[in-house]
This record gives C-alpha cells, structure tokens and sequence, in this order.
C-alpha cells in the first residue's frame, strides 16, 4: 500500500513539473479575430422551416428561398 502511494506522488510530482506554465501568456500572444471568417447567413425554408446556409439554397419566387427543389414546386403551386 505504502508503494501505491508513494508511485501516485511521484507520478503528481512529475505532471505538475511537466505541466505547461504560462499557458496564459501563449494564449494571449495569438491574437484574436473579432469575427470568425467562416461564418455564413443562415436562411429559413418557408415550407419545413429548416435553417441553411444562404449559399445551399435554392432561390423561388419572390425571392424567397429554399432547402430542396421539391419544396420549391411545392409552394409555386
């Protein structure tokens, strides 16, 4: 038992020495954006209301937008 104990000291004495120190400063000397550059508008089909990115959906009538083509035929009518 005494040998359990002492390894898991070691073993914590180890990791706190090999931790990195300083994490802080490194994360604070990468800058920062203000705004991902990966974002996309997101749109709403009028027909399932599901959201998508404006660049995957198909335009319709009256410029609304639309997740498939089905749901395209199914409002024009």
């Amino acid at each position: 038992m005494k040998y359990l104990v002492l390894i898991l000291v070691v073993l914590g004495l180890v990791w706190m020495i090999r931790r990195p120190r300083g994490a802080s400063d490194r994360r604070d000397s990468q800058p920062r954006p203000d705004k991902p550059t990966d974002t996309q508008d997101m749109v709403r089909c009028p027909v399932c209301d599901l959201h998508l990115p404006r660049s995957d959906a198909l335009p319709g009538p009256y410029g609304q937008l639309y997740c498939c083509a089905e749901h395209r035929q199914r409002d024009e009518s």
